[in-house]
Order: C-alpha cells, then structure tokens, then sequence
C-alpha cells in the first residue's frame, strides 16, 4: 500500500548551551504534551500509523491470536504467610492480574481465591494491582492500586478470610515497601511527598519511611527514616518477626544499598553498611541479620551476622561466591533456599539452616541443587520459616510463569491455569557469540520445532543492557507468535545486565555504555554472518532502557537491519535528568550537568545522531501518554526528528504510536496488550517477511 506523508513537525531553534557546547533542540516543542501543537502531531501520527495498519487484512486476526496469548493462565509473585500462599495470577477474560490466596495444605494444587480484583475494586479497566504485602500470619493484605498505568499506588488494605477493604487509603505509595507489626495492628510503609508541599518535580523523589496504626489517619502517621543521604535514595524495610528489629535498606544507583538497623523497643538506630558500592539485602531469622552481598564477590556471597555487631567486618560468609550469580535467599523452617542465576538461567541452592551457627562456611557437600523443570528462571521464591516448605514461580520462554512448592522431596506444581502453549512445540538455545572486544555474550534463541534457521529467515532481536536487569528466560507471547510464524526471536544477554554478575553490570555503565551498544549489535552482526539470518530480515526491539539501546543502534548502524520497535524509550539523553523520575538513573548513565559524563552522554544520544538524507530501517514508536517513569516527550522528539530525517519513508516508514490511558507498560490491560502486539507484529509482518502462523 501507498504510506502517506508523516505529519509536519516544523523544527525549531532551541537549544541548550552545556559547558561551552550547543546542542539544538529542533522539536523542543513537543515536550508540552498539553500544547495544542503537540495534541495535534499526536492525533495526526497516530491516524497515520492506524492507516497503514489497519490496512493489513490480517491483523483483525492478530488481536484474536494474542488475546489468546495474553488470556493464558500465569502465576508469579508468591509469598507464603500463615500456612497460605499468595499471588499475582491472571487467565481467562481477566484484563488485569488479580491477587489470589490459596492454602498450602494438602497433595495438590487446590483453586485460586481472588482477594483483590482492581478493574472490579474501581470499575476502571486501567486499573492495576502495583503490589501487595501480606502480614506475618496472613491475615491481612496490604496493597497497591494505580489507574492509566502512572503507578502511583494507592494503599489498602484487605481482610484475607472475608476479604472486607479496612478504611485504610493512603496516597502516594508507589512501588511501596511494607513491613507489618507481629500482631497485624500496624505497619512501616514507604510514601512519597504531596505535591502540594514539594511541587511536582521533586514529588518524584523523597521516598521516605513511615508508621502508621490500622484505622488512623494517614496523615497523623509517624516518620521512621528521613534523612536520606540523597533524594534519589529508595528505601525498603523489613520487620523481624518478634516485631523488635526493623531494617531498612536504601538502593541508591543500581550499584549501592545502604543498610541501617533499627531497635524499635529503643529507638536506637545501627548501621550496618553504608557509602560503600556494594547491594546487600537482609532479613533477620535465628537473631541474626542474613542474607546475600557483593561486598568482595560481584556475583554474591550469603552471609549472617550477630545483630549487635552487623557491621561488614563482623559477617561471616555462610555460601561463598561461585559461578551463579546470586539473587535472592529465602528462609524456611530447615533450609536457606538460595535463588541464582547461571549464564541467565535459573538455578535454586539449599543450604542448611544449621549453617548459620557455624563459623566458617557452609560444607560443599551440604549444599544441594533444587531441580527445576526445564531450563528457565525463577519468578519469585517464598518460604515457610515454621514448616520446611517454600513457593517458588517458574517460567521459560514458551512457558507461563506458574507455582511450585517445594518440600524436601522436590517440587509439585500448586497452581493450575490454562494455556495454549506447549512448550514441547519449541526450540530454546542458549549460544555464545563475540563482542566487539572478543567478549562471549549469551544469545537465547526461540523457534518453533522443525526451524532451521538460514539467510531467508526472519528473526527479531531484542535485549536491555542496563540496571543489573538479567534477561532470564520468561513466558513471551511475542516469542511464541514469531516463533509459530516461522521466524526466530533471539535475547542478546549484553553487557549492563547482570548475567555475569555486578562486573558484567558495570562493564556497561557511565562511561563504559558504548559498549552496551557494540554488544548489542555485535549480535545483529553475528546472526547474518552466521547465515542465521540476514540484514533484510532482521528487525530489532527494546523497550525503555532497551529502547534506548534500539534507537541507539539504528542511528549508529542503520545498515544492520530492517525494522525497529523502539517502545517506551529515551532518545534525548542531554535533558534526560528533567522528566519524571529520571535523576534516579544519572547514577547509570552519568549526568548532562557534569561536564565529562555529558561528553559520554553526547557520544550517543540517538535524538542528536539523526542525520538528515540516511535510509534509516522502518521503525514503530510506542509510547503511552501517562507513562510515569520515561517521558512520552523522548518518543514524540525522536519520531518527529527521525521522520524529518528518513530518505525512504515510503519503503521503511517511520510511525508513531502514543497510547491514551496507558503508561510505561506495567498493570497494562490484556485487550490493551494485545492490540499493541497485533500492531508490532503486523509492522513486522510486512517489513521482515514472518509468515502465516503454523
């Protein structure tokens, strides 16, 4: 079909002197999501972009398919309280994921209970459970609701036996932390400030620590921790279960946690760790503080330490550091089950409780490997201290994320949802290829059984590389349909990652971030070397960070491949630190203001790379107007300047895609996720050639 004209954007001139640089700004203009200006650009973009899509006969038939994809049954989130298990499930016609409970009695899995259903709670389909907490003995749920996708959580609170919502509605309690008080009467919980008394722009920030007793009033609660040693720090708490010890820990970065212990019968406040670049995270059990660090490991050691000496030089290291990078440790009535991951594939370590006691570490031949049922990765572990028993939820890429519990004598599965995948169906592989330096990167790999992979076929790459974010195999409804249209969906596990541990993470940070990029297509690279694919069948995707990255590669190595999806991304990395919560990342990628990390920053930043008469790949923008972590503006300034910019819009065209309703993609309603999907796949359908499905 015949691609109309992309919509005029006329270019201006701003710009932004930073030391002694100017850096232009042509469509500045944009930012103003209110202006009329930009309502209209967005209106025009996007009956431009439902044109040339809806043209396509076949994607009514695409929205089906991915209903279907997205309304399979997945369980993830699990917590164990009072003998029950609770967590985050959606199947059938749900539009969003609901909080359920279930016993854990019993030989087998027994029906969900639904306890917190937000589109029913609120009569809003955008709403979304953000995260909940349940109390010690499980009788009450603390939780989180937002609307549009903006996660600016809401907290109630739920009886779990009647599930009758208490008066509680406190505001401003995004991502929140919860810590309840043994008896339930009461609990810590992390909030943010009111506009109204900090202003917009620093309500972002602020997250601090606060009392408060079921039934008073929110605003009469009691500050616990707010002298934050920055107003990006994140503070997360919890109680040990006799009430007395209260940690708090604060990420500052993705590369620090500080750690402070707090004697809630003195008031006396201890800390652990503090201004040194190492993540440790503790909870308390047999009067210690345990729990796992980099501290001298950066892919993680278990340690314990008496809690009244917790201090670095005290902990004893209970699991030495190895090949598998460490993620969580959970505690049951016998066993620490240590979560980890190994070249970004899940694996699940039983230590002795016993070890604890001990002086030195762990005896090797104590430790014991939980088997899992495939290769795949953990999507949360939660442990039973009074009874030897956990949950754990496991996914792979053509398998939905569903709940296991562990006992000593293996795993059995405790949730039973329905799904249209067999993983039987497909083909995972698990390659190393090499970077630009000579470094191994794992590359995953998903096509349908039978696929042997050439020149001709069609392949979409995606990764992230950033955040110490590991790109574990997990349940991808845009994996299985490029699979089952005989393409092959491939996940680069580049540096900025955490795969390798915290190296492989700072390998990728601040200055180091090019390399990010290189690895990335170093991929892309490798694949049409290897005769896997080649550049015209090859589109590339990311989202957020790994939005970044794609739109990064398309104005560094526009030759690489046909397609983008650049979704959720950055572009504009010279006023980043501007929008919404983003000082929370100068910690990653360096700060414009500082005059060497806005050299770094300017080295790449895609919305300034745009040059003007390229043919760049055809490329889909998606965003959506309440996104709360990375302004729309970054996509409707890219998308403007790379239509301006494009020589073959009518071959490889540029369209943008601005949601109402919708943010950064999280608590996203399924009929709202599969029509985004029905449309990336349609645009890729058409510029990579994937087939009818098998």
């Amino acid at each position: 079909m015949t691609v109309p004209p992309a919509p005029a954007a006329p270019p201006g001139d701003d710009a932004d002197v930073l030391h002694g640089v100017t850096v232009p700004d042509p469509y500045r203009w944009l930012e103003d999501a209110g202006a009329p200006a930009t309502q209209a650009w967005v209106e025009a973009h996007n009956a431009r972009t439902r044109a040339v899509l809806d043209a396509d006969p076949g994607r009514p038939a695409l929205v089906e398919r991915f209903l279907g994809l997205f309304a399979t049954g997945t369980a993830g989130a699990p917590a164990v309280r009072g003998g029950q298990v609770f967590s985050v499930d959606r199947w059938g016609g749900r539009e969003q994921a609901v909080l359920v409970v279930r016993d854990l009695a019993g030989d087998g899995a027994p029906p969900p209970r639904v306890l917190i259903d937000p589109h029913e709670l609120t009569g809003d389909p955008t709403a979304a459970l953000d995260w909940y907490a349940p109390s010690e003995d499980g009788r009450l749920v603390a939780f989180g609701t937002s609307i549009r996708g903006d996660e600016w959580s809401t907290l109630g609170v739920v009886v779990t036996a009647t599930g009758e919502h208490l008066g509680e509605a406190i505001p401003r309690t995004r991502g929140a932390s919860v810590a309840w008080a043994p008896d339930g009467a009461g609990f810590a919980y992390t909030r943010f400030p009111d506009p109204a008394d900090v202003g917009e722009e620093e309500a972002n920030y602020h997250r601090t620590v606060w009392w408060h007793d079921l039934g008073a009033d929110h605003a009469a609660d009691t500050p616990l921790f707010t002298d934050l040693p920055d107003k990006t720090a994140w503070p997360h708490v919890e109680m040990s279960r006799d009430g007395r010890w209260l940690v708090v820990e604060t990420t500052l970065g993705w590369t620090r946690v500080d750690v402070h212990l707090i004697d809630r019968t003195t008031g006396a406040r201890t800390t652990v760790i503090q201004g040194v670049e190492a993540i440790s995270w503790f909870t308390v059990a047999d009067g210690m503080l345990v729990g796992h660090t980099t501290l001298d490991a950066p892919r993680g050691r278990v340690v314990a330490a008496d809690l009244d000496a917790p201090t670095p030089d005290r902990w004893r290291t209970v699991l030495p550091e190895s090949e598998a990078v460490i993620e969580a440790v959970t505690v049951t009535g016998g066993s620490l089950l240590v979560a980890a991951t190994h070249g970004a594939v899940g694996r699940l370590l039983r230590v002795p409780r016993a070890a604890l006691a001990e002086p030195g570490p762990v005896d090797p031949g104590t430790v014991a490997e939980v088997a899992l049922p495939e290769p795949g990765s953990l999507a949360g572990v939660s442990g039973d201290r009074e009874q030897e028993r956990a949950v754990l939820a496991f996914t792979s890429w053509t398998r939905p994320s569903a709940l296991w519990r562990w006992t000593p004598d293996g795993l059995v599965p405790w949730s039973d949802l329905p799904s249209p995948v067999d993983p039987g169906d497909y083909t995972v592989t698990a390659e190393r290829y090499p970077s630009t330096d000579g470094t191994a990167v794992t590359l995953f790999t998903v096509r349908r059984a039978g696929v042997e992979p050439g020149p001709a076929t069609p392949t979409l790459l995606t990764g992230y590389g950033g955040f110490a974010v590991t790109m574990s195999p997990a349940y991808s409804p845009a994996a299985v349909a490029v699979a089952d249209d005989g393409g092959v969906f491939a996940v680069a596990c580049i540096r900025g990652g955490s795969e390798d541990g915290e190296a492989w993470h700072r390998a990728g940070m601040l200055d180091r971030r090019q390399q990010v990029h290189d690895d990335f297509a170093a991929a892309a690279a490798w694949l049409a070397a290897e005769g896997r694919t080649s550049p015209d069948r090859l589109a590339i995707r990311g989202g957020s960070n790994g939005g970044l990255l794609v739109a990064v590669t398309l104005t560094q190595h526009p030759e690489l491949c046909r397609a983008v999806v650049c979704a959720v991304p950055l572009t504009d990395m010279i006023r980043f630190p501007r929008f919404l919560i983003a000082r929370l990342w100068t910690a990653e990628y360096g700060d414009p203001e500082v005059a060497e990390e806005f050299g770094w920053l300017r080295a790449y930043s895609p919305y300034h790379h745009l040059v003007a008469g390229t043919c760049y790949p055809a490329t889909l923008v998606l965003t959506g107007e309440s996104d709360g972590r990375v302004d729309p503006a970054h996509a409707r300034k890219f998308g403007a300047a790379l239509a301006a910019a494009t020589s073959c819009p009518e071959e490889r065209p540029v369209l943008v895609r601005v949601e109402a309703r919708a943010g950064h993609g999280q608590g996203k309603p399924a009929s709202k996720q599969a029509d985004e999907a029905a449309d990336v796949h349609t645009f890729l359908r058409r510029q990579i050639g994937l087939g009818s499905p098998q």
